[in-house]
């Protein structure tokens, strides 16, 4: 029987507090888009101020004119006037639609609002331009087939699954991408992915590709989520010599941000080296103010501090710093993590008591900011046993998971020792589960019970 661990703890259920006065900083009447954009954007069009509330209005009659009176909602090129009216604007444009949501706000569904709120606020709420932004964005899923990417099965590029992928949510739902720009490290991959014109522009199909199925897992109603949290990981990524790769990543930017509107709640890039800041600089004309302000640039010594303000430590991947391994059934929601600070210069344990033994305690460990030493002992209750070093004192540089078979009662103790000036942050968890020895196993197979 497993009892709670004996150490006073905080759970992390609940996003961390906002720092105090976070949002009594003086701002202007009229926020810039960078300010915007760091706000929380409201659950629903009730929650927008009377002038967002006006601009929505006046955006929701101008589709739906554009629509019921079937004037050209998206507008043809020239390349197009020439082709068949029904493309263009004979259709029936009441079943313009953008990710399976109808764009006539007369049919009343839930997730309207929420896709032209979108273009709003893409456009500071002006209303010419959020519908001009619409516009733009019909007739270029049309020209790019983006409605049918999804179906495509090769997109003539090589499998980047280890590049781009979805892992969990943040703290308020958002699906979180991580986009891991060292897996191009490798020539071969970098040549097939980037080796001409033709192959970057497949690169860019693929990145839609990853974006449409980045919206699959959203939901278009008030509360969302309706959008994603980016985490971009430029470690090993070589900066300055992969100009091919520089050259795409600003074609992708600049259409993601034309065509996919608030769809990214936040762009964390970590593991960043000086040279990516004036990278950064040097390009950070092609981006919207607005788009900045969703712009955050992470130390490596930093990522998992700053990853925890925004996802839970059981949502983090462990290379990271967090508690998530990959095809991992260990630990279940119900196995609360719990939060332990140790001052500078400080020592802590971690206690967890076994009272009935045959089972096996499991246990992960990370701290933030590392530096920290660490150590594994099994004490007994009874004084004439002898303890167990399970794990010699050493230097805690990744998460640790480890385990330990209990044959009398006791306790398993994690001792970390801080030897910094600087407080450190400890998140860990426990679970103790049934276990049959494997020597009871082998005598059960060598004398089969009757």
């Amino acid at each position: 029987m497993l009892t709670s661990p004996s150490i006073l703890h905080q759970p992390t259920n609940q996003p961390f507090p906002a720092p105090r006065g976070l949002w009594l900083r003086s701002i202007p009447s009229h926020p810039s888009p960078e300010a915007m954009a760091s706000m929380p954007e409201p659950k629903s069009s009730e929650d927008l101020r009377p002038c967002e509330k006006k601009a929505l209005h006046e955006f929701r009659a101008r589709v739906e004119d554009a629509i019921v009176s079937t004037q050209q909602l998206v507008k043809p090129s020239g390349r197009e006037k020439s082709k068949s009216r029904v493309a263009c604007g004979v259709e029936d444009l009441r079943e313009v639609s953008l990710w399976g949501i109808p764009l006539l706000p007369s049919q009343g569904h839930e997730g309207t609002d929420v896709i032209l709120l979108k273009f709003l606020r893409a456009r500071e709420f002006k209303v010419s331009d959020a519908f001009a932004m619409l516009q733009k964005t019909l007739r270029w899923r049309r020209e790019f087939e983006a409605d049918n990417i999804l179906e495509e099965e090769d997109l003539g590029v090589p499998t980047l699954d280890d590049a781009a992928y979805v892992n969990g949510t943040d703290r308020e739902g958002h699906p979180v991408c991580y986009n891991i720009c060292g897996a191009f490290k490798d020539k071969d991959l970098y040549r097939k992915t980037f080796g001409s014109k033709e192959r970057r522009q497949r690169f860019l199909r693929s990145r839609v590709r990853f974006m449409e199925n980045g919206i699959q897992q959203l939901r278009f109603k008030p509360g969302g989520p309706g959008s994603l949290l980016q985490v971009i990981d430029l470690k090993d990524s070589c900066g300055p010599d992969m100009k091919e790769l520089r050259s795409a990543t600003k074609k992708v930017v600049s259409v993601l941000q034309d065509n996919y509107p608030e769809f990214v709640v936040r762009n964390i890039f970590v593991n960043v080296s000086f040279w990516y800041y004036v990278y950064h600089a040097l390009f950070s004309n092609l981006i919207t103010p607005r788009t900045k302000g969703k712009f955050i640039f992470v130390r490596p010594s930093k990522v998992l501090e700053t990853l925890l303000k925004f996802i839970a430590p059981v949502e983090i991947p462990v290379q990271y710093g967090g508690l998530k391994r990959e095809d991992d059934d260990e630990f279940s929601p119900e196995n609360r993590v719990s939060e332990l600070v140790i001052k500078g210069g400080g020592m802590a344990t971690i206690e967890v008591p076994v009272v009935e033994p045959g089972v096996t305690i499991v246990w992960d460990i990370t701290t933030v900011g590392w530096e920290v030493t660490y150590k594994e002992e099994f004490i007994p209750d009874d004084e004439g046993s002898y303890r167990v070093l399970i794990q010699k004192e050493k230097k805690m540089e990744e998460s640790v998971r480890n385990s330990f078979y209990i044959n009398e009662p006791g306790k398993v103790v994690l001792t970390i020792e801080n030897r910094t000036y600087k407080k450190k942050r400890v998140f860990h968890r426990s679970k103790s589960k049934p276990t049959i020895p494997l020597y009871n196993l082998l005598n059960q197979t060598e004398h089969p019970i009757a």
